[in-house]
Parts: C-alpha cells; structure tokens; sequence
C-alpha cells in the first residue's frame, strides 16, 4: 500500500494511479488423509483507463494514465487470446497480466466487479466498462485445482520479486 499512488483528475477525486494485486496462498491439510492442497485467492483493483482529454492528467500523471492503458490493453488482448482459443497467449507483454496468468488461463473461476460512473458525461466509460467485463466473462478455465501448477507459479513469484529488487 506504500507504492499505491492516488491522485485527483478531473474525472475522479482519488483517482487510482496503479494497479492492486493481492495473493493469498492458502495450504488445507485434511486431517484424515494427511493431504495437503494448495490454493492460490489472487484480488486485483485494476485501475481505470482514462482518456487524457477528459482527465485533465498533466506531468506525471500522463505517464501514469499511458502506463494504467497500456497494462489494460496487453490484459484484453490475453483475454481476447484465450477467448478465441489462440495457440500463443500473450501473458510475457506486461507484468500485469504475467502475475494474472494462473487466474486468467489456469484453473480458477474469474469474478470481475465494475464501478460505473452514474454521470451521463461518463456513460461512454461505463459502456467501454462494461463491454471489457463481458470480454473477461467470457474466459473458460479449465476448473480443478492444479497442485504442481501453484507450485511452478510460486517459483514465478519469486523470480519476479527478485527481478523487482534488482532495479
């Protein structure tokens, strides 16, 4: 929560400048077997795309408004991939959609939530809102839990937060 940064447009008072992603990892022993199953609760506050127009972002917040864009559209076009059931998904284009790539191609059920704007001036953001939630709907996972496929992915994990540390 540090690294979270908000700001004012003139679109939103406390405009999210970042992206939120939360892992739970969750391990059940079941105590008349002895297993052990892993699962993985992935939460992520995507932050809105904007248009700079109407956003009135200046300085450091255009960057941050191309930044938030760019992220949403490698995550539509992993999603547009895996809905059109492509032999290559575009999960290494951002690190967004690299950290959501057990969540949007793997075993796991996806629930989008979307905030609308009840403004007539934001209606069009609304429409687009909602049109990139039926997109993600559209995601068909493949359901049961994968036990090695948590444990490669905590392997992703670590690699990334190393990677991270070295910048």
């Amino acid at each position: 929560m540090e690294q979270r940064h908000v700001t004012a447009t003139a679109m939103n008072s406390e405009s999210s400048r970042s992206h939120l992603i939360v892992s739970i990892m969750l391990d059940v022993k079941d105590v008349h077997t002895g297993g052990v199953i892993t699962g993985k609760l992935t939460l992520v506050d995507l932050a809105g795309s904007e248009r700079l127009k109407k956003s009135e972002a200046v300085g450091q917040g255009v960057e941050e408004a191309k930044a938030i864009n760019k992220s949403l559209s490698a995550l539509g076009n992993v999603v547009s991939a895996i809905n059109a059931q492509s032999k290559h998904i575009p999960y290494r284009n951002d690190l967004l959609t690299q950290l959501m790539s057990d969540s949007l191609g793997g075993n796991a059920k996806v629930q989008m939530f979307v905030n609308l704007s009840p403004a007539d001036y934001n209606a069009s953001e609304s429409e687009m809102s909602l049109t990139y939630a039926t997109r993600i709907k559209a995601v068909k996972n493949a359901g049961a839990g994968d036990v090695k496929m948590i444990n490669q992915l905590k392997k992703q994990v670590a690699q990334l937060k190393a990677a991270q540390s070295k910048k």
